[in-house]
């Protein structure tokens, strides 16, 4: 039986599987359902399925090469060949015959190429840096995503060392058999433990799932059968995605979707069940929905995958019925994204839609002039949902923003609900005690504008010029942007029987404090930190843990890559500002409850490692940083 690290999986269960319902291990060459069937398997002839290998067996790979180019170019300069180009060395016979495929039955007895399992001394960046990169985007990290300050956490952990060495965290995969408890999705059953075994590569249109684009033309049989599904759910999912998706991102216009979707679901013959742009709307909102609620609940995504497949069907037509049309199809995939990443990447998707937003002047008030009200308003839900997907990916990885403060000219959109809506305006006093279902997105913006200063004020290489009063003051401002946010939270929430994140107080605690811990960890502005920082940075990243945790318990959590981030960034924040502080240890950690809070980052990560592979291998470093501190407590 070969071993999971040594085992080539395909990228979706085999049509076999799929059609019969079945939990399908997607081992290549033949998956083991159709092995004991005595069957043949359909990834045998399907050109089309994508496979994947573990990193550290590519890498391997990669490494056995370089060094073979090396023994031949010694070779070539030791027997006086000339080292020039492959193809002019007169071989009798080609090394490797790649006209000829390979035997993929023998694929299992082939030897596992792998790096030296060494320790290493720079693994809270690496894990940072694969983190984050695998969630989003290509290669390059800024000042913003963390990666400087992993690397200063790692140096400030050698007070944990005995001799104060390089504090390093054991390279060893953890044993895959040991699998959390609880279900596990299909995409996920078979994540590797350590981020080294990820299955996808950074430029891979995966997230942490197997399923690629390709999945979405594996069965068109499937997609073209696919009817709704029944009125419950479909009221459900609806639900789920206007209380949640919808009041981070106002995208649809609520009563409008409403009315079309029950009119296409009773009379198959409505018009609009011919428009792609409102099939791709339906489907998409139907699997954000699907995919928002099993983010909470951790159960198997096979459903969103499905609608989200279904929507695609729609996606080139729907694209192509103008600037406006195809800027929603895109936002519509970028918040599918957040969640469960098939296609491009999310932040490939928020610049194209942000370029394109721009391209059409969203930006720039002398757009919206002679326009209805009810226009205006809704371009600028549009509009400002993309500004926030735009801050949230792009603080993420510490790049540039593709939109700027300085080249927006409007107001944001009013905090009115829908049925006030009308071309010739709306009403004219609101009425403060019952805010509308806009007051939550219109208080998330306000929070994306904090932070968007923090990115160009505190992380920008730019304050370099500022004095110390300057920075100070600085620091104070942005500080009081935050509690004056946090005082401000709209009351009451708007009331749901869906368990939505960002409908309770504790969400907002949580954000506040991880806006807190970013404002004070190391930066540009700040490179080394007083004593009083640190101590307010370890407040901080201890309350984020916290809240964290309250949702977790409230079932109110969404388990989703920028939830994964934050909850690690919070305990490198912890870790750092335990070991920084200039007490002893011991006095540190016997005064404070570091420890506790982190053995709360662990639990939290074991949970998300239920979903993301990658958590599990951070629940197992977080736990050793709470081994070596816990040996502090005594002293």
């Amino acid at each position: 039986m070969p071993s999971p690290a040594s085992t080539a999986r395909a990228g979706t269960s085999c049509r076999r599987c799929h059609r019969r319902k079945k939990r399908c291990d997607r081992t290549l060459p033949q998956c083991e359902t159709c092995l004991h069937a005595q069957v043949a398997c359909s990834f045998l002839d399907d050109d089309r399925q994508v496979g994947t290998y573990p990193i550290a067996y590519v890498q391997g790979l990669e490494s056995r090469v370089r060094d073979l180019e090396k023994q031949l170019t010694a070779a070539l300069a030791s027997t006086g060949l000339p080292d020039g180009p492959r193809g002019e060395l007169a071989f009798d016979q080609p090394i490797v015959n790649f006209a000829t495929p390979p035997d993929t039955d023998n694929f299992d007895n082939l030897p596992l190429l792998s790096p030296p399992a060494h320790a290493r001394s720079d693994f809270l960046a690496e894990e940072l840096k694969r983190l984050s990169l695998e969630a989003t985007a290509e290669r390059h990290l800024g000042s913003s995503s963390g990666l400087s300050f992993a690397k200063l956490t790692q140096a400030v952990l050698r007070r944990l060392s005995p001799d104060k060495a390089e504090f390093v965290f054991d390279d060893m995969p953890e044993d895959t058999q040991d699998q959390p408890d609880g279900p596990l999705p299909e995409p996920f059953q078979d994540a590797a433990a350590s981020l080294l075994d990820l299955h996808n590569a950074y430029s891979s249109p995966c997230l942490f799932n197997q399923l690629s684009l390709s999945h979405v033309m594996e069965d068109e049989t499937v997609l073209a059968d696919l009817q709704l599904p029944d009125r419950g759910h479909i009221s459900y999912l609806m639900e789920f995605y206007f209380a949640h998706s919808h009041t981070l991102y106002p995208i649809i216009r609520r009563g409008e979707f409403t009315s079309v979707i029950w009119r296409v679901y009773s009379q198959p013959q409505e018009p609009l069940a011919g428009s792609a742009l409102w099939m791709f709307r339906i489907w998409m909102v139907l699997a954000i929905g699907s995919t928002t609620h099993c983010s909470v609940s951790l159960v198997e995504e096979s459903e969103s995958v499905l609608y989200y497949n279904k929507a695609m069907v729609y996606f080139e037509e729907a694209f192509g019925l103008g600037d406006m049309a195809a800027l929603e199809v895109l936002m519509l995939q970028v918040s599918y994204s957040f969640f469960n990443q098939i296609g491009p990447n999310t932040f490939f998707l928020v610049g194209v839609a942000a370029r394109m937003a721009i391209g059409m002047g969203l930006h720039t008030s002398s757009s919206y002039l002679n326009l209805p009200a009810d226009v205006v308003e809704y371009r600028k839900r549009i509009f400002f949902s993309l500004y926030m997907m735009d801050r949230v990916v792009s603080m993420t990885l510490g790049r540039p923003f593709a939109m700027h403060d300085d080249d927006i000219d409007i107001q944001p959109f009013t905090d009115v609900e829908d049925e006030n809506l009308t071309p010739t305006g709306y009403p004219a006093t609101l009425d403060p005690l019952h805010p509308s279902s806009m007051s939550v997105p219109l208080h998330i913006l306000s929070l994306r504008r904090i932070a968007s200063e923090i990115a160009t004020k505190v992380y920008s290489p730019r304050t370099a010029h500022l004095s110390p009063f300057q920075r100070e003051s600085l620091l104070q401002s942005l500080h009081k942007k935050l509690i004056a946010w946090r005082r401000a939270m709209p009351f009451p929430l708007p009331s749901t029987n869906s368990p939505v994140p960002h409908l309770s107080s504790s969400w907002f605690d949580l954000n506040y404090y991880t806006h807190v811990a970013m404002l004070y960890r190391p930066s540009p502005l700040f490179p080394a930190l007083d004593e009083t920082k640190v101590k307010v940075l370890a407040m901080a990243a201890a309350m984020s843990i916290r809240q964290a945790m309250n949702m977790h318990r409230q079932k109110r959590f969404a388990y989703n890559w920028l939830n994964l981030l934050g909850v690690f960034q919070s305990a490198l924040a912890l870790m750092y500002a335990t070991t920084a502080q200039p007490d002893q240890l011991g006095v540190v950690v016997r005064e404070s409850k570091a420890v506790e809070d982190l053995e709360l980052a662990v639990e939290l990560l074991d949970a998300f490692g239920r979903k993301f592979g990658a958590a599990r291998r951070l629940a197992r470093m977080v736990r050793e940083v709470v081994v070596r501190l816990r040996g502090y407590e005594c002293e």
